[in-house]
């Protein structure tokens, strides 16, 4: 038998049905953080899938917890629309989807602008509304750090109404970052060359005072005031660590990246310890392959680095389900550098030697596998290539820029794959992603 005849014997085909992901909530089973990955940044049927899968969970196994790879405050404004929840002081409250989306106008736009989000963000609203008072409505949360300067304007907002002297001493703290038109990376590169001294003791001490003033600001309003610090403190312990993060930027990409997984992580245990009541919460996470995939299980960690997927794992064991996505070829939305316009690019076929490939030789369009029963099977065990789109595709230099080597039933619980998949849409389509690449083959047909 072939490798790839011994993958379909284990498939679990994949048919567009309501009773498609039965056996996969019956692998979650009781867990409770269950983490949702993607090969690219920029692929509808990873989104859609996802979606499908998040909403079982919801409705059928009470998870209330959605912490994506966003930013803290845009994802804040979702939370607000989804738990119906009055906007911040001074803005009108968003009466639509794609109004509560727009907070995300940093690069790359279309991870969360974008059809099936909108839609998906409508369907938990509706949840929300419709809920059993009994049980904790769903809330939307970012999980990453990039938001230094956003998360500094939220916490003076908090303190301008909370407490305007304290308000006060944060801006002057925070107006250490004032040299530089709110692009960290040039701060980062600053404090690295001793150009500056850094910004790290103010941060510090900005979100040592906020923590101190805990039981004074709580004391006012209950759940509301209590709601409201949270998402300050959180804004202003990732002010601390996005400091940190754009400082280690320039000191290796190991890290950079530890800083960032680990906040992350840190993130999530703090949504869990808030919301934590007569019932601990159950947690759904939303982000890339590379972050939710056990590091362990990669090429990653001879670099020395870390991830979500294996972070979580090591503090909750069984109570953790990883779940991955693969594809073979098709279009993705991505772009070609870093801010550049969003393109509709064509997704090569799978390089030889990776778990791809020998998915599509299986000749099934859609499947997945369940990776804690069938993971010891040799042809899934041995190492091989594995693809990675992020918000850049470079097809030009595919195996450098897009592989990295893994072993699959260790990386995942679980892995998913859709053979053919088209671009994600984004809400601001442009002439260029409109238009798309041309294909391999033209002028010429085949």
């Amino acid at each position: 038998m072939t490798d790839s005849e011994l993958v379909r014997e284990i498939a679990q085909p994949l048919s567009g049905g309501s009773n498609d992901y039965d056996a996969l909530l019956g692998l979650i089973d009781d867990a409770r953080f269950v983490l949702i990955g993607e090969a690219t940044h920029g692929t509808h049927e990873f989104y859609s899938e996802r979606a499908t899968i998040t909403k079982r969970l919801i409705a059928e196994k009470g998870f209330s917890i959605l912490a994506m790879e966003a930013d803290w405050p845009d994802s804040a404004r979702v939370h607000r629309y989804v738990r119906g929840l009055p906007a911040v002081a001074g803005a009108t409250a968003d009466t639509n989807a794609d109004e509560a989306l727009s907070g995300f106008r940093r690069f790359p736009t279309w991870m969360w602008r974008n059809t099936v989000v909108v839609e998906f963000v409508e369907w938990l609203r509706g949840f929300n509304k419709n809920i059993d008072p009994k049980r904790a409505p769903v809330g939307f949360y970012g999980m990453d750090l990039y938001s230094l300067h956003a998360s500094i304007d939220a916490v003076l907002q908090y303190l301008d109404k909370a407490d305007p002297e304290a308000a006060r001493r944060a801006r002057l703290r925070y107006s250490c970052f004032d040299h530089f038109s709110r692009k960290p990376q040039e701060y980062g590169y600053a404090t690295t060359v001793g150009a500056i001294e850094s910004c790290e003791k103010a941060v510090v001490e900005q979100l040592v005072e906020l923590q101190q003033k805990a039981t004074e600001f709580l004391s006012r309003d209950g759940e509301v005031a209590a709601e409201e610090f949270f998402f300050a403190e959180q804004n202003a312990r990732l002010v601390k660590d996005a400091e940190q993060y754009y400082r280690a930027m320039f000191r290796g990409r190991a890290s950079s990246w530890n800083l960032r997984d680990r906040h992350m992580v840190e993130t999530l245990e703090n949504l869990v310890a808030h919301l934590n009541g007569s019932r601990q919460p159950k947690a759904i996470v939303w982000a890339h392959n590379s972050h939710l995939g056990d590091a362990r299980a990669t090429e990653m960690s001879h670099y020395g680095e870390v991830n979500v997927g294996q972070l979580v794992r090591e503090r909750f064991g069984k109570d953790a389900v990883l779940i991955g996505f693969t594809t073979h070829h098709g279009t993705v939305t991505a772009a070609s550098d870093w801010g550049a316009p969003a393109e509709r690019k064509n997704v090569r076929p799978a390089l030889r030697g990776s778990y791809e490939e020998l998915f599509h030789e299986t000749g099934l369009p859609r499947f997945w596998i369940d990776l804690r029963g069938a993971g010891q099977i040799g042809v899934l065990q041995q190492r091989r290539i594995e693809r990675a789109i992020g918000v850049i595709y470079r097809p030009e230099s595919e195996r450098l820029s897009h592989y990295f080597h893994a072993r699959l039933p260790e990386q995942f619980d679980a892995v998913i794959h859709i053979d053919e998949t088209r671009a994600v849409e984004p809400l601001e389509r442009t002439s260029i992603w409109e238009e798309g690449e041309l294909p391999e083959t033209y002028p010429f047909k085949v």
